[in-house]
């Protein structure tokens, strides 16, 4: 039998307490750290069933549930360079693309990426 917990609010013992709209609504719905150097290879991951090389600089993270608009919120860092852009929204996936500071594409050896937003 599956059992099921009904919060409104959650309550620690020092810390205090917060409704749980800020946990549904607050939390990443995706994301992944990425090997970006040679064969790509996808460390470790929440909702992202693969990740495609799209080209130099470019990664396309497939999520396995979909978002419910395009109007999602991705974010994306590397380890040389810092933050990097995102483009091409999808429900089930994006371009993560990732460049230096003179705008040019490179493959960073760590990518991390995640979105927040509803999904379907």
């Amino acid at each position: 039998m599956a059992g099921k917990i009904i919060a409104d609010t959650l309550e620690h013992s020092t810390a205090g307490s917060l409704t749980t709209d800020y946990v549904v609504n607050g939390s990443a719905k995706a994301w992944m750290n990425l090997t970006g150097t040679g064969t790509i290879a996808v460390n470790d991951s929440l909702n992202v069933t693969s990740c495609t090389d799209a080209g130099t600089g470019r990664y396309k993270p497939q999520f396995t549930n979909s978002f419910n608009t395009t109007r999602y919120t991705p974010q994306c860092i590397d380890d040389n360079y810092g933050i990097g852009w995102v483009n091409g929204y999808a429900t089930g996936e994006c371009q993560n693309v990732r460049a230096n500071n003179t705008f040019t594409l490179n493959d960073p050896t760590t990518v991390s990426f995640s979105a927040h937003g509803d999904l379907a």
